[in-house]
């Protein structure tokens, strides 16, 4: 196998690309230089989502079938032409990540062994206040993807009931991803406390079908909104981006009428070359709108005058919030019904 460097001449800036036949994908073939082609086919696309968006990076620096870590941090011999942004985390301290703002700068984060770009859901240089309020439909065992559409049609009817519109995309898995853009003036707090009320308003219609609930012996044979994909420090894979699965899936953006018919596995890294030669950025016009939360928060204010549901449990590695209730397991809960409610398992 051949594993000379290659430059890859893009945006006016030579791009170095060590050991390009490397086998990143087994199972189909699929090399490092496989993958750069990629997503310089669907450069627009994909630039179009990370734009101005810090970035944790998944890399696979061994292909599909070694370890993979993830980034956070701008390394310190970053190319003096990448972007940065800088965020806060959950615990106060701070991070310069990187902008891919580029498909050079794409390119080189696939150098690095980045398969998977992980942006937040703000854009520099407002890192506090969300751009998008992210939806993620995840099938838990005893469904799949059929049952995520389901789900993601009865969301599609109450964000046009609320003067909302999203935006559809597959997660390279079984799940679905829907993205509201939205006005950049909530914090993270009042964004994810629109987002457990529009996750609760769907549970109400699909009871059997769809849950809200955080911990996963209560789930059932359900699809659960992760309402906790909205909070400080917790992303979702990009449009575009390919997931570290044998068959070397992406995320695909996608149109609310191909949602019925759509099969996660159709969507991979040859095929969504073809898919985007014939029809481009399907989400091209996103940011194109920004919508308020008002009326999603006006819910989240009936939800708790009304029926008394309050804030649910945050990720078990962020500080606990005020207002948030008990972060122990209802079995643990009942078991050991004296502990203090302030405390977090």
């Amino acid at each position: 196998m051949g594993s000379e460097a290659v430059q890859l001449e893009v945006d006016g800036h030579s791009v170095r690309l060590s050991h390009p036949d490397k086998v990143w994908f087994p199972e189909r073939g699929f090399t490092k230089l496989d993958v750069a082609q990629y997503f310089l086919a669907v450069q627009g696309g994909v630039t179009r989502a990370l734009r101005r968006r810090p970035t944790t990076l998944q890399r696979f620096p061994d292909g599909v079938d070694g370890e993979f870590f993830y980034q956070k941090r701008a390394p310190k011999n970053k190319p003096d032409w990448l972007e940065t942004a800088r965020i806060s985390f959950p615990s106060g301290r701070h991070a310069d990540e990187i902008c891919p703002d580029s498909p050079a700068a794409v390119l080189w984060a696939v150098n690095l062994g980045c398969l998977t770009f992980h942006p937040w859901p703000v854009r520099a240089p407002d890192t506090e206040h969300p751009d998008e309020l992210r939806i993620d439909l995840d099938p838990q065992p005893g469904t799949d993807f059929r049952d995520a559409v389901a789900a993601a049609q009865t969301l599609r009817e109450i964000l046009d009931e609320y003067g909302l519109r999203g935006w559809p995309k597959t997660s390279g898995g079984r799940g679905l991803h829907v993205f509201i853009p939205i006005e950049p003036v909530e914090p993270f707090v009042e964004v994810r406390r629109a987002a457990i009320a529009l996750a609760r308003e769907i549970e109400r219609r699909m009871p059997e079908r769809v849950t809200t609930a955080w911990w996963k012996e209560e789930r059932g044979e359900r699809i659960f909104v992760d309402y906790n994909q909205t909070a400080r420090d917790r992303t979702i894979a990009g449009a575009y981006s390919v997931r570290g699965k044998p068959h070397a899936p992406v995320s695909a953006p996608l149109r609310w009428d191909e949602l019925d018919d759509a099969d996660p596995r159709d969507f991979d890294l040859l095929t969504m070359q073809d898919r985007y030669a014939a029809l481009g950025d399907v989400h091209a016009d996103i940011d194109d709108h920004a919508y308020r939360l008002d009326p999603l928060l006006e819910l989240a204010a009936r939800d708790a005058s009304e029926h008394g549901l309050e804030d649910l449990p945050y990720p078990p590695d962020h500080p606990k919030m005020p207002g948030e209730p008990r972060r122990v397991q209802p079995s643990r809960a009942r078991r050991d019904p004296e502990k203090p409610s302030g405390s977090g398992d």
